[in-house]
């Protein structure tokens, strides 16, 4: 794929960059060599000092960073500016907890003979991060804002389709005052991350994307032994109970699956539904996706807005015309929409059995399979037997349902009467195949980091005696 800036609203290559040189990637490597080097040794007040600029910078710049992405991957201009809100928060999350999460952790001395241990979390180096489209900020955020407090340093290869946001998020931390060279964005292809990753002066990697990507990336970590996390694939059950508030349910559902046009790892895609009340809320799902307005993305009254790419829509298109060939049926939707552009109208599937595409694939796009359920014992045992394992949402005023749904579920993430989100304050990652490891919290600080054990023994005899003569003398 080229490394280029296509609207997906129009089709149109609005700008194209070369990807770097093996020679400028070389350059670039061994400048985050040389700024870890100091960077380590700053105190974590100086990096939360430069966060909470790196927040105000980008706060400021949220109006022209917002249309950027829009243009760039086609979500909506409110959702672009919402995500550019949630990473000022992550950013200042860190810079207020950041110091604390960093304090040496106390262990018991006198159990294991010392006179103080302890556990001290220390950087590691260069963090590679390989990151998706679908939320070009907020993604490389959810890595960046704890691996800089660490003490890290970051290099971003960004998807190719959004490398002006990449070069962005570069141009922020350097304008928030870091020291050059701390995070930095590399314009490269696929073909070139694997020489990256193998670099003795990388030190681990962090991709989100699809299972292929994760499993190259793990490959090659693997055979250099270096850390890894991996945020794959998801196909998020969404179960509702007769107990639920069904208009709420409906309402939630639509956005769960439509959010971000419908790509997002952590959308709710497969509507497990109890019989008693599968008819009313399947009517209140069709109707309430049926009315989402559907145009561009830079209009503040649009909900939906194109794929980011073509052959994106093209294949949210097979998965349901291999639905529909399998028996299924399409409720609302399911068909391009007539305008330039790579828009796809929000789409209602019943019917869905595991045999079908739409149930055993990821759809990136606002399609949702629904199938109805005997109980919650059916719909736990039917969303388990999927490959990912990342969010979940129930729907129930039922205690024991949510209990027993919270301890059945196979995913990292189990969401009780709302959708499936992430939060600086919350862990976030999956089972399964949808990768391991987590992000934001302390836990995705410390992912990249050397917990290192320190033990400090009682003075030496000799010690002793040297005091005592001191002090005689």
């Amino acid at each position: 794929m080229a490394i280029a800036t296509i609207n997906p609203a129009t089709g149109e290559t609005l700008r194209t960059f070369e990807p770097l040189s093996d020679e400028a990637v070389e350059e670039r490597l061994a400048r985050a060599a040389a700024a870890f080097a100091g960077y380590r040794l700053t105190t974590a007040q100086q990096r939360a000092g430069w966060l909470r600029s790196a927040a105000d910078v980008l706060e400021a710049d949220t109006k022209a960073v917002a249309e950027l992405m829009t243009t760039e991957m086609g979500k909506t201009l409110a959702a672009a500016e919402a995500e550019v809100g949630k990473c000022v928060k992550a950013l200042r999350h860190y810079a207020e907890h950041g110091e604390q999460m960093l304090q040496p952790r106390p262990a018991d001395a006198d159990a294991v003979g010392a006179v103080e241990a302890y556990v001290v979390h220390q950087p590691i180096g260069a963090v590679l991060a390989v990151m998706p489209w679908n939320f070009p900020l907020w993604q490389a955020m959810r890595f960046a804002a704890p691996a800089l407090m660490a003490g890290n340093v970051g290099l971003l290869k960004h998807a190719s389709n959004v490398p002006q946001t990449a070069l962005y998020l570069e141009e922020l931390f350097r304008k928030a005052g870091f020291p050059d060279d701390v995070f930095q964005t590399l314009l490269i292809g696929s073909g070139q991350v694997e020489a990256v990753l193998r670099d003795e002066r990388v030190a681990a990697a962090t991709l989100t994307g699809s299972n292929a990507a994760g499993q190259a990336v793990a490959r090659t970590a693997g055979d250099v032994i270096k850390k890894t996390v991996l945020e794959l694939g998801g196909s998020d059950p969404f179960i509702v109970m007769p107990s639920a508030d069904l208009d709420r349910a409906a309402e939630v559902a639509v956005t769960a699956r439509c959010q971000n046009n419908g790509q997002s790892c952590i959308a709710a895609k497969r509507f497990f539904v109890h019989a008693d009340v599968a008819e009313e809320f399947t009517r209140l799902f069709a109707e309430k996706l049926a009315a989402l307005p559907v145009g561009d993305p830079m209009d503040a009254d649009t909900k939906v807005g194109p794929l980011a790419t073509e052959s994106g829509r093209e294949d949210v298109e097979r998965f349901v015309s291999d639905a529909v060939e399998k028996g299924a049926t399409v409720v609302t939707g399911g068909k391009r929409v007539d305008r330039p552009g790579w828009f796809y109208e929000p789409t209602l599937v019943t019917d869905v059995t595991p045999e079908m595409e739409l149930w055993t694939d990821e759809v990136f796009g606002p399609v949702a399979a629904l199938r109805t359920v005997a109980d919650l014992d059916e719909a736990v045992r039917l969303a388990n037997e999927h490959v990912y394992g990342l969010g979940s949402n129930l729907w129930s005023e039922d205690q024991g349902e949510r209990l027993r749904f919270i301890r059945d579920i196979q995913s990292g993430m189990a969401f009780v009467n709302g959708m499936t989100t992430s939060y600086p304050e919350l862990p976030f990652g999956g089972v399964k195949q949808s990768g391991y490891g987590r992000e934001l919290t302390e836990l995705g600080m410390y992912e990249f980091m050397n917990a290192k054990t320190v033990w400090i023994g009682p003075p030496s005899s000799r010690q002793d005696e040297g005091d005592t003569a001191t002090a005689s003398e």
